[in-house]
């Protein structure tokens, strides 16, 4: 399982609704309401370390678009930046 959807299993109590949804699948489409959206996001900066600004969380809708967000920046944050 990924670290995402990890993290959606601890915020919605149930692995039901993680297995259920595509890596691809928007996830407000998809039932997740905007508070939960915003409890994800914290979750990810809190256990990752990752920080995702306002204007990320635009651009973030699918289980991908987190995945591929935290590895970008994990990376660019092992490596100083660069």
């Amino acid at each position: 399982m990924s670290t995402i959807r990890e993290l959606l299993v601890e915020l919605t109590g149930t692995a039901e609704y993680a297995d259920a949804v595509d890596d691809d699948t928007d996830l407000a489409a998809s039932g997740i309401d905007s508070g939960d959206l915003v409890r994800l996001v914290l979750l990810i900066e809190q256990r990752l370390g990752v920080e995702i600004a306002p204007e990320d969380m635009a651009e973030l809708h699918t289980i991908a678009d987190y995945e591929r967000f935290v590895a970008r920046h994990s990376v660019a944050g092992a490596t100083g930046g660069v």
